[in-house]
Protein backbone atom coordinates (compact mmCIF):
# COMPACT_ATOMS: atom_id res chain seq x y z
CA UNK A 1 0.00 0.00 0.00
CA UNK A 2 0.89 3.61 -1.13
CA UNK A 3 -0.18 6.67 0.52
CA UNK A 4 0.40 8.60 -2.85
CA UNK A 5 -1.04 5.20 -5.44
CA UNK A 6 -3.76 5.62 -7.89
CA UNK A 7 -4.00 3.16 -10.26
CA UNK A 8 -0.85 2.64 -11.73
CA UNK A 9 1.59 0.54 -10.43
CA UNK A 10 5.16 1.24 -10.19
CA UNK A 11 7.63 -0.62 -11.75
CA UNK A 12 9.44 -3.48 -9.14
CA UNK A 13 12.49 -2.30 -9.79
CA UNK A 14 11.96 1.73 -9.42
CA UNK A 15 10.69 0.97 -6.12
CA UNK A 16 13.55 -1.38 -4.92
CA UNK A 17 15.62 1.38 -5.24
CA UNK A 18 13.57 4.05 -4.06
CA UNK A 19 12.33 2.56 -1.08
CA UNK A 20 16.44 1.31 -0.59
CA UNK A 21 16.47 0.42 3.02
CA UNK A 22 14.10 3.10 3.95
CA UNK A 23 12.08 0.41 6.17
CA UNK A 24 14.86 -0.66 8.27
CA UNK A 25 15.52 3.07 9.28
CA UNK A 26 11.47 3.68 9.83
CA UNK A 27 11.49 1.17 12.04
CA UNK A 28 13.38 3.57 14.55
CA UNK A 29 10.81 5.75 13.59
CA UNK A 30 7.96 4.05 14.55
CA UNK A 31 7.18 5.22 17.88
CA UNK A 32 7.19 9.21 17.54
CA UNK A 33 5.18 8.64 13.81
CA UNK A 34 2.43 7.46 16.54
CA UNK A 35 2.77 10.32 18.86
CA UNK A 36 2.44 12.95 15.67
CA UNK A 37 -0.67 10.66 14.62
CA UNK A 38 -2.10 11.36 18.39
CA UNK A 39 -1.35 14.82 18.71
CA UNK A 40 -2.60 15.44 14.66
CA UNK A 41 -5.81 13.63 16.02
CA UNK A 42 -6.22 15.91 18.54
CA UNK A 43 -6.07 18.94 16.51
CA UNK A 44 -8.23 17.63 14.32
CA UNK A 45 -11.36 17.20 16.38
CA UNK A 46 -10.29 21.12 17.72
CA UNK A 47 -11.28 22.76 14.20
CA UNK A 48 -13.96 19.85 13.05
CA UNK A 49 -12.01 17.79 10.84
CA UNK A 50 -12.78 14.98 13.07
CA UNK A 51 -15.79 14.47 15.51
CA UNK A 52 -14.66 14.13 19.17
CA UNK A 53 -15.90 10.38 18.47
CA UNK A 54 -13.82 10.02 15.69
CA UNK A 55 -10.96 11.52 17.40
CA UNK A 56 -11.05 9.18 20.29
CA UNK A 57 -11.58 5.97 18.86
CA UNK A 58 -8.33 7.13 16.53
CA UNK A 59 -6.26 8.21 19.87
CA UNK A 60 -7.45 4.88 21.12
CA UNK A 61 -5.90 2.59 18.15
CA UNK A 62 -2.77 4.48 18.38
CA UNK A 63 -1.87 4.53 22.02
CA UNK A 64 -2.09 0.52 21.65
CA UNK A 65 -0.21 0.49 18.26
CA UNK A 66 1.94 2.79 20.57
CA UNK A 67 2.95 0.29 22.95
CA UNK A 68 4.01 -2.62 20.28
CA UNK A 69 6.00 0.31 18.54
CA UNK A 70 7.63 1.52 21.84
CA UNK A 71 8.51 -2.32 22.35
CA UNK A 72 10.30 -2.83 19.29
CA UNK A 73 7.64 -5.25 17.81
CA UNK A 74 5.98 -3.32 15.13
CA UNK A 75 6.52 -4.31 11.36
CA UNK A 76 5.93 -2.62 8.07
CA UNK A 77 3.88 -5.42 5.81
CA UNK A 78 6.09 -6.89 2.59
CA UNK A 79 3.20 -4.57 0.84
CA UNK A 80 3.45 -1.34 2.67
CA UNK A 81 5.76 1.27 1.59
CA UNK A 82 6.69 3.15 4.76
CA UNK A 83 5.89 3.40 8.55
CA UNK A 84 3.45 5.88 7.66
CA UNK A 85 1.83 4.15 5.45
CA UNK A 86 1.41 1.20 7.64
CA UNK A 87 0.07 3.16 10.66
CA UNK A 88 -2.23 4.35 8.61
CA UNK A 89 -3.31 0.98 7.14
CA UNK A 90 -3.50 -0.43 10.84
CA UNK A 91 -5.99 2.06 11.95
CA UNK A 92 -7.78 1.97 8.34
CA UNK A 93 -8.36 -2.01 9.13
CA UNK A 94 -9.13 -1.12 12.85
CA UNK A 95 -11.89 1.67 12.32
CA UNK A 96 -12.77 1.42 8.54
CA UNK A 97 -13.40 5.26 6.92
CA UNK A 98 -12.14 6.80 10.16
CA UNK A 99 -9.10 5.56 9.87
CA UNK A 100 -8.73 7.01 6.75
CA UNK A 101 -9.20 10.54 7.78
CA UNK A 102 -5.76 10.76 10.15
CA UNK A 103 -4.33 11.94 6.65
CA UNK A 104 -6.29 15.05 6.36
CA UNK A 105 -4.45 18.34 6.44
CA UNK A 106 -0.79 17.20 6.20
CA UNK A 107 1.54 15.51 3.89
CA UNK A 108 3.80 12.77 4.11
CA UNK A 109 6.74 15.53 4.29
CA UNK A 110 5.85 17.41 7.23
CA UNK A 111 5.02 13.45 8.73
CA UNK A 112 8.54 12.70 7.70
CA UNK A 113 9.62 15.84 9.39
CA UNK A 114 8.24 15.79 12.89
CA UNK A 115 9.14 12.23 13.08
CA UNK A 116 12.62 12.69 12.25
CA UNK A 117 12.35 15.78 14.71
CA UNK A 118 11.40 13.78 17.63
CA UNK A 119 13.40 11.15 16.87
CA UNK A 120 16.50 13.26 17.02
CA UNK A 121 15.11 15.00 20.26
CA UNK A 122 15.00 11.52 21.92
CA UNK A 123 18.52 10.29 20.76
CA UNK A 124 19.68 14.15 21.97
CA UNK A 125 18.31 13.38 25.30
CA UNK A 126 19.85 9.50 25.20
CA UNK A 127 23.60 10.73 24.70
CA UNK A 128 23.27 13.62 27.03
CA UNK A 129 22.43 10.95 30.08
CA UNK A 130 25.08 8.87 28.70
CA UNK A 131 27.67 11.62 28.93
CA UNK A 132 26.99 12.43 32.63
CA UNK A 133 28.37 9.29 34.24
CA UNK A 134 31.42 9.64 32.15
CA UNK A 135 31.71 13.11 33.30
CA UNK A 136 31.21 12.41 36.63
CA UNK A 137 33.84 9.19 36.58
CA UNK A 138 36.42 11.80 34.94
CA UNK A 139 35.98 14.31 37.34
CA UNK A 140 36.37 11.19 40.50
CA UNK A 141 39.44 10.22 38.64
CA UNK A 142 41.19 13.64 38.62
CA UNK A 143 40.73 13.97 42.36
CA UNK A 144 42.16 10.62 42.94
CA UNK A 145 45.00 10.70 40.88
CA UNK A 146 45.46 14.39 41.24
CA UNK A 147 48.97 14.30 43.05
CA UNK A 148 50.51 11.90 40.44
CA UNK A 149 52.64 13.34 37.88
CA UNK A 150 53.30 12.69 34.21
CA UNK A 151 55.21 14.79 31.58
CA UNK A 152 53.41 17.09 29.27
CA UNK A 153 54.25 17.20 25.62
CA UNK A 154 53.89 19.34 22.83
CA UNK A 155 54.91 18.55 19.20
CA UNK A 156 55.02 14.75 20.99
CA UNK A 157 58.41 16.13 22.24
CA UNK A 158 58.69 16.85 26.32
CA UNK A 159 57.56 20.23 27.44
CA UNK A 160 56.28 20.61 30.90
CA UNK A 161 54.70 18.21 33.95
CA UNK A 162 51.64 17.64 33.79
CA UNK A 163 49.46 15.18 36.15
CA UNK A 164 46.45 12.26 35.52
CA UNK A 165 44.50 14.92 37.51
CA UNK A 166 44.79 17.36 34.99
CA UNK A 167 44.17 14.62 32.11
CA UNK A 168 40.75 13.49 33.47
CA UNK A 169 39.89 16.95 34.30
CA UNK A 170 40.75 17.98 31.17
CA UNK A 171 38.28 15.24 29.44
CA UNK A 172 35.75 16.07 31.69
CA UNK A 173 35.63 19.93 30.38
CA UNK A 174 35.62 18.81 26.83
CA UNK A 175 32.32 16.99 27.62
CA UNK A 176 30.99 20.71 29.41
CA UNK A 177 31.46 22.10 25.81
CA UNK A 178 30.13 19.18 23.58
CA UNK A 179 27.04 19.13 25.73
CA UNK A 180 26.96 23.07 24.89
CA UNK A 181 27.11 22.12 20.77
CA UNK A 182 24.59 19.25 22.12
CA UNK A 183 22.27 21.83 23.46
CA UNK A 184 22.40 23.89 21.11
CA UNK A 185 21.45 21.29 18.28
CA UNK A 186 18.20 20.38 20.48
CA UNK A 187 17.23 23.48 20.28
CA UNK A 188 17.11 23.68 16.34
CA UNK A 189 15.56 20.13 16.96
CA UNK A 190 13.36 20.92 19.52
CA UNK A 191 10.44 23.04 17.29
CA UNK A 192 7.19 21.86 15.44
CA UNK A 193 7.31 21.19 11.83
CA UNK A 194 3.62 19.88 11.77
CA UNK A 195 1.19 21.27 9.43
CA UNK A 196 3.64 22.75 6.85
CA UNK A 197 2.70 19.70 5.07
CA UNK A 198 4.11 19.63 1.41
CA UNK A 199 6.22 22.63 2.37
CA UNK A 200 3.55 25.18 1.51
CA UNK A 201 0.95 24.83 4.54
CA UNK A 202 -2.52 23.80 4.29
CA UNK A 203 -6.08 25.34 3.02
CA UNK A 204 -7.33 23.77 6.12
CA UNK A 205 -7.73 26.22 9.25
CA UNK A 206 -5.51 23.88 11.63
CA UNK A 207 -3.84 24.68 14.68
CA UNK A 208 -0.30 24.11 14.45
CA UNK A 209 0.08 25.51 18.29
CA UNK A 210 -1.83 23.05 19.45
CA UNK A 211 0.30 20.26 18.12
CA UNK A 212 3.05 22.43 18.98
CA UNK A 213 1.81 21.91 22.62
CA UNK A 214 0.70 18.37 22.83
CA UNK A 215 4.23 17.59 21.09
CA UNK A 216 6.39 19.18 24.14
CA UNK A 217 7.65 20.94 21.70
CA UNK A 218 9.73 24.42 22.60
CA UNK A 219 8.42 26.38 19.44
CA UNK A 220 7.42 25.81 16.10
CA UNK A 221 9.03 25.93 12.71
CA UNK A 222 6.88 28.81 11.82
CA UNK A 223 7.72 29.55 8.22
CA UNK A 224 6.36 26.47 6.08
CA UNK A 225 8.65 26.57 3.17
CA UNK A 226 11.66 27.15 6.14
CA UNK A 227 10.05 23.83 7.83
CA UNK A 228 10.73 21.96 4.77
CA UNK A 229 14.35 23.21 4.22
CA UNK A 230 15.02 22.31 8.12
CA UNK A 231 15.02 18.67 6.83
CA UNK A 232 18.96 17.80 6.42
CA UNK A 233 19.94 20.97 8.37
CA UNK A 234 18.39 19.66 11.89
CA UNK A 235 20.60 16.54 10.80
CA UNK A 236 23.56 18.21 9.71
CA UNK A 237 23.88 20.73 13.28
CA UNK A 238 23.14 17.48 14.85
CA UNK A 239 25.63 15.77 13.46
CA UNK A 240 28.08 18.58 14.22
CA UNK A 241 27.20 18.28 17.85
CA UNK A 242 28.06 14.77 17.40
CA UNK A 243 31.28 15.14 16.05
CA UNK A 244 32.71 17.32 18.67
CA UNK A 245 31.74 14.39 21.05
CA UNK A 246 33.55 12.01 19.23
CA UNK A 247 36.38 14.32 18.53
CA UNK A 248 36.97 14.03 22.31
CA UNK A 249 36.91 10.12 22.88
CA UNK A 250 39.10 9.77 20.00
CA UNK A 251 41.67 12.05 21.20
CA UNK A 252 41.44 10.37 24.65
CA UNK A 253 41.79 6.82 22.96
CA UNK A 254 44.80 7.86 20.88
CA UNK A 255 46.05 9.56 24.44
CA UNK A 256 45.76 5.86 25.96
CA UNK A 257 47.18 4.09 22.93
CA UNK A 258 50.07 6.21 23.57
CA UNK A 259 50.34 6.03 27.29
CA UNK A 260 50.05 2.18 27.42
CA UNK A 261 53.07 1.66 25.33
CA UNK A 262 55.39 0.09 26.82
CA UNK A 263 58.45 3.18 25.73
CA UNK A 264 55.37 5.45 27.46
CA UNK A 265 54.38 2.55 30.32
CA UNK A 266 52.18 5.40 31.85
CA UNK A 267 48.61 2.86 32.56
CA UNK A 268 47.79 -0.48 32.59
CA UNK A 269 44.32 -2.26 32.79
CA UNK A 270 43.60 -5.53 33.66
CA UNK A 271 44.58 -8.41 31.19
CA UNK A 272 40.66 -9.18 30.32
CA UNK A 273 40.30 -5.63 28.95
CA UNK A 274 43.17 -5.74 26.34
CA UNK A 275 43.91 -8.43 23.74
CA UNK A 276 46.76 -10.38 22.75
CA UNK A 277 48.58 -11.56 19.63
CA UNK A 278 48.72 -15.22 17.94
CA UNK A 279 52.47 -14.92 18.00
CA UNK A 280 53.62 -12.48 20.42
CA UNK A 281 52.83 -13.45 23.98
CA UNK A 282 53.84 -10.19 25.34
CA UNK A 283 50.95 -8.42 24.31
CA UNK A 284 48.12 -5.96 25.40
CA UNK A 285 46.42 -4.51 23.48
CA UNK A 286 44.73 -1.33 24.09
CA UNK A 287 41.86 -2.87 21.40
CA UNK A 288 38.92 -0.90 22.70
CA UNK A 289 40.57 2.38 22.59
CA UNK A 290 41.45 1.63 18.95
CA UNK A 291 38.19 0.92 17.77
CA UNK A 292 36.65 4.03 20.20
CA UNK A 293 39.22 6.03 17.66
CA UNK A 294 38.01 4.26 14.50
CA UNK A 295 34.40 4.44 15.01
CA UNK A 296 34.79 8.20 16.24
CA UNK A 297 36.67 9.43 13.40
CA UNK A 298 33.88 8.05 11.45
CA UNK A 299 31.36 10.07 13.36
CA UNK A 300 33.59 13.08 12.77
CA UNK A 301 33.11 12.89 9.14
CA UNK A 302 29.34 12.73 9.86
CA UNK A 303 28.83 16.47 9.35
CA UNK A 304 30.38 16.72 5.81
CA UNK A 305 28.46 13.50 4.51
CA UNK A 306 25.42 14.74 5.62
CA UNK A 307 26.63 18.40 4.03
CA UNK A 308 27.31 16.79 0.84
CA UNK A 309 24.60 14.73 0.23
CA UNK A 310 22.18 18.42 0.49
CA UNK A 311 24.69 20.46 -1.30
CA UNK A 312 22.81 22.56 -4.06
CA UNK A 313 19.41 21.41 -3.11
CA UNK A 314 16.81 23.90 -3.96
CA UNK A 315 13.80 24.28 -1.40
CA UNK A 316 11.02 22.02 -1.03
CA UNK A 317 11.47 18.16 -0.78
CA UNK A 318 13.64 15.77 -2.45
CA UNK A 319 14.45 12.18 -2.15
CA UNK A 320 17.79 12.36 -2.19
CA UNK A 321 16.94 13.57 1.73
CA UNK A 322 15.84 9.76 2.51
CA UNK A 323 19.44 8.89 2.33
CA UNK A 324 19.97 10.74 5.59
CA UNK A 325 19.09 8.00 7.74
CA UNK A 326 21.20 5.22 6.99
CA UNK A 327 24.12 7.57 7.52
CA UNK A 328 23.19 9.46 10.81
CA UNK A 329 20.47 7.01 12.63
CA UNK A 330 23.15 3.84 13.73
CA UNK A 331 25.79 6.77 14.61
CA UNK A 332 23.74 7.53 17.90
CA UNK A 333 24.43 4.07 19.21
CA UNK A 334 27.63 4.00 17.51
CA UNK A 335 28.67 6.56 19.72
CA UNK A 336 26.43 5.50 23.13
CA UNK A 337 28.51 2.53 22.73
CA UNK A 338 31.99 4.13 22.90
CA UNK A 339 30.73 6.03 25.78
CA UNK A 340 29.78 2.71 27.88
CA UNK A 341 33.88 1.45 26.71
CA UNK A 342 35.41 4.42 27.62
CA UNK A 343 33.44 4.47 30.34
CA UNK A 344 34.26 0.35 31.14
CA UNK A 345 38.05 0.84 30.43
CA UNK A 346 38.80 3.96 32.62
CA UNK A 347 37.03 2.74 35.67
CA UNK A 348 39.49 0.05 35.96
CA UNK A 349 42.46 1.93 34.81
CA UNK A 350 45.96 1.50 36.68
CA UNK A 351 48.20 4.51 37.05
CA UNK A 352 51.99 3.91 37.64
CA UNK A 353 53.57 5.72 40.30
CA UNK A 354 56.43 8.12 40.78
CA UNK A 355 56.70 8.46 36.53
CA UNK A 356 58.38 11.68 36.72
CA UNK A 357 61.60 10.66 39.07
CA UNK A 358 62.87 8.95 35.87
CA UNK A 359 65.64 10.49 35.15
CA UNK A 360 64.51 10.84 31.19
CA UNK A 361 61.55 13.38 32.13
CA UNK A 362 64.12 15.69 33.67
CA UNK A 363 63.77 18.34 31.55
CA UNK A 364 60.48 18.56 31.54
CA UNK A 365 61.13 20.54 35.00
CA UNK A 366 63.47 23.58 33.10
CA UNK A 367 60.20 25.77 33.13
CA UNK A 368 59.94 25.38 36.46
CA UNK A 369 63.65 26.36 37.21
CA UNK A 370 63.31 29.10 35.21
CA UNK A 371 60.24 30.61 36.90
CA UNK A 372 62.44 29.99 40.49
CA UNK A 373 65.17 32.21 38.83
CA UNK A 374 62.46 34.97 38.00
CA UNK A 375 61.05 34.81 41.37
CA UNK A 376 64.65 35.40 43.05
CA UNK A 377 64.62 38.34 40.75
CA UNK A 378 66.42 37.71 37.57
CA UNK A 379 65.06 39.10 34.91
CA UNK A 380 63.18 36.32 32.65
CA UNK A 381 65.08 36.33 29.16
CA UNK A 382 68.06 35.98 31.20
CA UNK A 383 66.48 33.16 33.58
CA UNK A 384 66.00 31.83 30.31
CA UNK A 385 69.40 32.07 28.44
CA UNK A 386 70.77 30.57 31.91
CA UNK A 387 68.69 27.43 31.76
CA UNK A 388 69.24 26.60 28.60
CA UNK A 389 72.70 26.82 29.19
CA UNK A 390 73.26 24.53 32.24
CA UNK A 391 71.01 22.33 30.00
CA UNK A 392 73.72 22.15 27.02
CA UNK A 393 76.89 21.74 28.66
CA UNK A 394 75.37 19.01 30.80
CA UNK A 395 74.80 21.26 34.14
CA UNK A 396 70.99 21.45 34.60
CA UNK A 397 70.09 20.17 38.37
CA UNK A 398 66.86 18.66 38.13
CA UNK A 399 64.19 19.89 40.85
CA UNK A 400 60.65 18.38 41.22
CA UNK A 401 59.47 20.57 43.00
CA UNK A 402 56.12 21.76 41.03
CA UNK A 403 54.42 24.86 42.25
CA UNK A 404 51.17 25.39 40.33
CA UNK A 405 48.27 27.23 41.84
CA UNK A 406 46.71 29.58 39.61
CA UNK A 407 42.91 28.62 38.20
CA UNK A 408 43.26 24.54 36.69
CA UNK A 409 46.60 24.03 37.01
CA UNK A 410 47.83 21.00 38.92
CA UNK A 411 47.58 22.14 42.08
CA UNK A 412 43.82 23.62 41.72
CA UNK A 413 42.29 21.84 39.39
CA UNK A 414 38.66 23.97 39.77
CA UNK A 415 36.98 20.28 39.42
CA UNK A 416 33.98 22.34 41.42
CA UNK A 417 33.93 24.86 38.78
CA UNK A 418 34.00 22.50 35.91
CA UNK A 419 30.99 20.32 37.63
CA UNK A 420 29.09 23.09 38.16
CA UNK A 421 29.76 24.65 34.47
CA UNK A 422 28.05 20.76 33.83
CA UNK A 423 25.19 21.43 35.67
CA UNK A 424 24.16 24.68 34.05
CA UNK A 425 24.43 23.41 31.08
CA UNK A 426 22.47 20.01 32.16
CA UNK A 427 19.64 22.11 33.00
CA UNK A 428 19.47 24.37 30.04
CA UNK A 429 17.81 21.13 28.24
CA UNK A 430 14.36 20.86 30.22
CA UNK A 431 14.01 17.01 29.45
CA UNK A 432 11.40 16.90 31.69
CA UNK A 433 8.65 19.24 30.07
CA UNK A 434 8.95 17.08 27.30
CA UNK A 435 8.63 13.99 29.19
CA UNK A 436 5.23 15.49 30.85
CA UNK A 437 3.49 16.43 27.36
CA UNK A 438 4.92 12.93 26.13
CA UNK A 439 3.50 11.68 29.24
CA UNK A 440 0.25 13.25 29.12
CA UNK A 441 -0.31 12.62 25.04
CA UNK A 442 0.43 8.35 25.81
CA UNK A 443 -2.24 8.43 29.26
CA UNK A 444 -4.63 11.49 28.87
Amino acid sequence: MKLWQKNTTVSAAVEKFTVGKDKEFDLMLAPFDVLGNIAHAKMLATVGLLTNDEADALVKELRAIYSIAAAGELTIADSVEDIHSQVEFLLTNALGDTGKKIHSARSRNDQVLVDIKLFLRNEIEELVTAVQPFFELLIAQSEKYKSDLLPGYTHLQLAMPSSFGLWFGAYAESLVDDLITLQSAYQVVNKNPLGSAAGYGSSFPINRTLTTELLGFADLNYNVVYAQMGRGKAERITAQAMANLAETLARLSMDMCLYLNQNFDFVSFPAELTTGSSIMPHKKNPDVFELIRSHCNRIKALPNEISMMTTNLPSGYHRDLQLLKEHLFPAFQTLKDCLSMAHLMLENISVKQNIMQDPKYKYAFSVEAVNKLVLEGLPFRDAYKKVGLDIESGNFEISSDVQHVHEGTIGNLCNDQIEKMMQQVLAKFEFEKVHQAIEQLINT
